[in-house]
């Protein structure tokens, strides 16, 4: 039974009307309103509100010397909820909806990536080559764990490479599951550990999803709710890691959590210089002739190509800063801070 709209039509109709012309819309309006009633009489017959506001229609119609033949208006659009709705009411599982609601702006965003070598820009902009064999964290949060594993680009060598990714979404009420994606060397799946590919069953659900953009080369996940995007890549024989991630999802951790490649790049001990991979003045103009061919600005993400084509002799390791740099313009919140130079 619809009654209760038939009524709130007749409230918002006849709210503003004031003065002379109130007669005649006034009118209108109950006519309106007796109209949507009867449209309602088969569903309603047994509600007590609706007999009440028949009885009620006939009433205002004799006091107001109302003709029940006349023009009737069409029902008003309803009126935009307002914008002190409760918090509840909004897509809890939007990350940007829910800061913008919060905080009157949209949120702040920051970009770490880990490639090659593996080379590493944190959220600060800060830039390091690693040697980092083994397993490290690239992100513990309260949302988010990431874990890359090195091992050595070449027999004997200092160089290690990502070989092995794993990306833990971590368990949110109202929206996901926890949620285990897992990638390897010739293995980029396009979809979570358990076969699936968005965030479960839960009413927000489809904020989390994985979808593939190159086969078996390049993979995007989707953190609606906690607004993030992440880009997985093999280029070469190695793997690489982008994330845009909001300020505050970035910063949710604590004290013990404190070694994150993301966040406090490279512990010293383990930090390269890359002007020791090019003492063979032939090897590196060659690496340098093809890297310029991919990267014509000539940052870090150019020097570190020039680093890993000279150390592994793998001409493929062009693609792994191209990528990195490609995901870089799309994740920078602020496209001055794309190049760094040192």
């Amino acid at each position: 039974c619809k009654i209760l709209r038939c009524n709130s039509e007749y409230v918002a109709a006849t709210l503003t009307l004031r003065g002379s012309s109130r007669g005649a819309a006034y009118c209108t309006a109950l006519r309106s309103y007796s109209l949507c009633t009867r449209r309602t009489a088969r569903t309603c017959r047994g509600d007590l509100a609706y007999h009440s506001a028949v009885h009620g229609i006939e009433d205002l119609m004799i006091q107001n010397n109302c003709s029940k033949e006349g023009p009737t208006s069409p029902p008003r659009p309803r009126p935009p909820a307002p914008n002190h709705q409760s918090f509840e009411s909004l897509d809890i599982c939007n990350y940007e909806k829910s800061f913008l609601y919060k905080h009157g702006r949209p949120p702040t965003y920051q970009h770490c990536a880990a490639f090659g070598d593996p080379h590493i820009r944190t959220f600060h902009d800060d830039f390091h080559t690693c040697r980092v064999e083994g397993s490290w964290p690239l992100l513990d949060n309260d949302y988010l764990f990431v874990q890359a594993t090195s091992s050595p680009v070449a027999k004997g060598s200092n160089a290690t490479v990502t070989s092995k990714l794993t990306i833990i979404f971590k368990n949110m009420k109202e929206c996901i599951d926890q949620k285990v994606y897992q990638a390897e060397l010739d293995n980029l799946p396009a979809a979570f550990e358990d076969g699936s590919v968005t965030g479960g069953e839960r009413p927000g659900g489809s904020s989390l999803a994985i979808r593939e953009r190159s086969p078996g080369r390049h993979v995007e996940i989707r953190a609606r709710y906690i607004g993030t995007t992440i880009a997985v890549r093999q280029a070469g024989r190695q793997l690489s890691f982008s994330i845009r991630a909001a300020e505050e999802v970035a910063g949710a951790f604590t004290e013990e959590q404190d070694l994150q490649l993301c966040v406090g790049g490279c512990p010293l001990s383990q930090r390269i210089s890359r002007s020791d991979c090019c003492r063979g003045r032939a090897a590196a103009e060659a690496a340098r002739a093809l890297c310029k061919e991919m990267l014509p600005v000539e940052d870090v993400y150019f020097q570190s190509c020039v680093f890993d084509v000279v150390t592994s002799g793998d001409a493929n390791f062009t693609m792994a800063a191209r990528g990195a740099l490609e995901d870089a313009k799309v994740f920078l919140p602020n496209a001055e801070k794309l190049h760094i130079f040192q």
